[in-house]
């Protein structure tokens, strides 16, 4: 029986642990309950959370009382496998599992339904008929647009690729360049950014009662410089854990099983 030690996280990793079990894992825990006190040196498998840390020094551990240092998994993690998001172990054996596509399509949805319900509950119209862009044509802006697609929405996509806009395109929806943002951004009632570069940043000026959603890791456009001009806005990062931890704790059990049958 493989052992798995899950280091830190939030409700994700508890749901995680528990479907892991239900595998026929053998599992234990530090810094995912406050008096948890694995014995991680039994593991073939150590397990960091979504995100692995937010400091770059010490594990994301909201729901435990530990602090546990990288280096210190760095250290006692030799010739096991690490499962890490995001970050890198330069001298370990190590799979960033947020690069999995399989893992990174399922969070999609969670992410998208997420968004979804922001757009509801915090605009004074329905999102039938409603004007809205969607920044970036990957995996997140597919899922986010195909269930805008259900609610009646009129729906603009931005992608640089030629084959992700003829995608869209070939499913009823229109398509503009990134380049040609600036001819088009003043028309949409809801904006939703799926890509870590500031497009917006620039035209925050045009945009008067449009409702931003930025769903991005790092920003796509100033937040400060939107309130200034009064700019609705939320920014809505890590929202499978906030909306959907039943589900993005499955999602993680699920590639984690995947990654260890390939790898291990």
């Amino acid at each position: 029986m493989t052992k798995i030690t899950l280091f830190g996280g939030d409700l994700r990793m508890r749901i995680a642990e528990k479907e892991l079990q239900a595998k026929g894992y053998e599992t234990d825990t530090l810094g995912l309950y406050p008096d948890d006190h694995a014995s991680p040196e039994t593991s073939r498998v150590f397990l960091l959370p979504v995100p692995s840390t937010r400091d770059g020094k010490t594990v994301f551990c909201p729901l435990g009382e530990c602090n546990i240092p990288l280096s210190e998994i760095e250290r006692i993690a030799e010739n096991r496998l690490v499962l890490c998001a995001c970050h890198s172990f330069e001298h370990l054996r190590y799979i960033d599992y947020c690069e999995n596509d399989a893992y990174a399509i399922r969070n999609a949805v969670p992410t998208a339904e997420g968004a979804i319900k922001i757009a509801i509950e915090e605009t004074p119209f329905t999102l039938f008929g409603c004007s809205v862009l969607v920044i970036g044509g990957g995996r997140v802006g597919r899922i986010l647009c195909d269930r805008l697609k259900g609610f009646g929405c009129r729906i603009t996509v931005t992608a640089r690729k030629d084959y992700d806009r003829a995608y869209f395109e070939a499913i009823g929806m229109k398509t503009v360049h990134p380049d040609r943002l600036a001819e088009i951004i003043d028309r949409f009632d809801i904006i939703f950014n799926t890509v870590d570069v500031p497009l917006l940043t620039p035209y925050l000026e045009k945009l008067g009662n449009t409702f931003l959603i930025d769903l991005s890791t790092q920003g796509g456009f100033d937040p400060n410089a939107a309130d200034r001009l009064g700019i609705a806005h939320r920014k809505a990062g890590g929202l499978p854990a906030k909306t959907a931890p039943q589900t993005a704790g499955k999602i993680l059990a699920e590639t984690v099983d995947e990654l260890i049958r390939q790898y291990l």
